[in-house]
């Protein structure tokens, strides 16, 4: 029985970290790259901002947004200010621009202020973006360039951390790497699950309203999903971020994305479905479900193989091996100066997430759900 639990729980982890993006990785190899027109025709824009508090990003932010090099055919900028109790709201009014929009709305929540913003759009795509992170000239360019083809619903961007902290956000870092890859990977096998809502472009006319307690920016991206349209990743499309040294910030955000996350999930049920969806249901489930569900067997990977001390040198070894991970992980989030070779930062940041995950599926599993919304919080 140990030993069958054992196997069990460490196949699983195994194939959601590793099996499912090497065949990925495997099939985007003999897939032929699909070619982008070369003048494509400029769309309109409404460009969505979400914001509570950015009094601090919200002048430069809108400044870059103006000036991006894109010919649109028209362009709004809708700012929607959840809340905001500081100089959001007056500073993008003071621009005195037409083109930009402002919602002065009581704390209602991320999801009802972009659903809020959507409702006002004129154009034929919503870009949706953040307050605080970096754009640069060609950003919207880049991004739209994938909508050329017909059968693109919706485009993500490349988010890039370009300074780390001397902690847990090397391993921020790295992660987001690993995940740019593995989109780069979906996007080509025509299989890209979701992209992020820091740099997200969806046609106006498959947007659908947000439901509440939802991680917006995979529901939004799953909106050209169910149209039967594909997400694209528009790797030059880049916007730049800030890492997270604080272990506290890391597991936190990491519980509110996993339970909203899982909240998404059963909203979009249907697309889990391999008969009606094929491989993007395999994509979805390996990608967003599984590796959710992989950090709660780690514990019974641990009491199993304790059980199984007396059974082998691989088991042994195989105890030994996790006992080591979690000790360098621990020393990792101990070492706030930074002193310890890099490995054990990576060790503690994936200690954090994977705890942060576990702690997010049983708040889900709970009934537990976040309404409100706090960017300062991930800072």
């Amino acid at each position: 029985m140990a030993e069958t639990l054992f196997w069990l729980c460490l196949l699983l982890p195994i194939y959601a970290y590793l099996g499912y993006p090497l065949g990925l990785a495997l099939l985007a190899w003999r897939t032929p790259r699909a070619e982008i027109p070369a003048q494509a025709p400029a769309l309109s824009v409404s460009l969505v901002i979400a914001a509570h508090n950015e009094a601090q990003h919200i002048a430069q932010k809108l400044d870059v947004l103006l000036h991006q090099d894109y010919p649109a055919t028209a362009l709004e900028i809708i700012l929607a200010s959840d809340g905001s109790d500081d100089d959001t709201v007056r500073i993008a009014r003071a621009l005195g621009d037409p083109r930009v929009r402002v919602l002065d709305l009581p704390r209602v929540g991320k999801v009802e202020a972009l659903n809020q913003a959507v409702e006002l759009a004129r154009h034929e795509v919503l870009v949706f973006t953040d307050a605080d992170n970096q754009w640069s000239a060609d950003t919207l360019r880049e991004l739209l360039a994938p909508l050329a083809d017909p059968q693109v619903g919706a485009c993500g961007g490349h988010m890039l951390i370009p300074t780390r902290g001397h902690a847990l956000s090397l391993g921020d870092q790295l992660y987001r790497h690993y995940e740019l890859w593995l989109r780069r990977a979906e996007s080509r096998t025509g299989c890209m699950v979701s992209a992020d809502g820091a740099l997200l472009a969806l046609r106006r006319e498959l947007f659908e309203a947000i439901p509440p307690q939802v991680n917006d920016d995979f529901f939004l991206s799953t909106c050209a999903s169910v149209a039967g349209k594909r997400i694209a990743y528009a790797e030059r499309a880049r916007v730049l971020d800030q890492g997270v040294d604080e272990a506290g910030k890391q597991f936190r955000r990491r519980l509110r994305v996993t339970v909203g996350g899982l909240q998404s999930l059963a909203v979009r049920a249907e697309l889990m479905n391999p008969l009606r969806h094929g491989r993007y249901a395999i994509a979805l489930i390996s990608h967003k479900l599984v590796r959710r569900l992989a950090p709660v067997l780690l514990l019974p990977l641990l009491a199993s193989n304790l059980l199984l001390w007396d059974a082998g040198t691989f088991y042994r070894l195989s105890l030994l091996a996790q006992l080591l991970g979690y000790a360098v992980g621990l020393a990792g989030l101990l070492d706030r100066d930074g002193r310890l070779p890099k490995p054990f930062h990576l060790a503690g940041f994936l200690l954090v997430t994977l705890a942060g995950m576990a702690a997010g599926l049983w708040q889900f599993l709970r009934g537990e759900r976040y309404a409100l919304w706090n960017p300062q919080q991930n800072r």
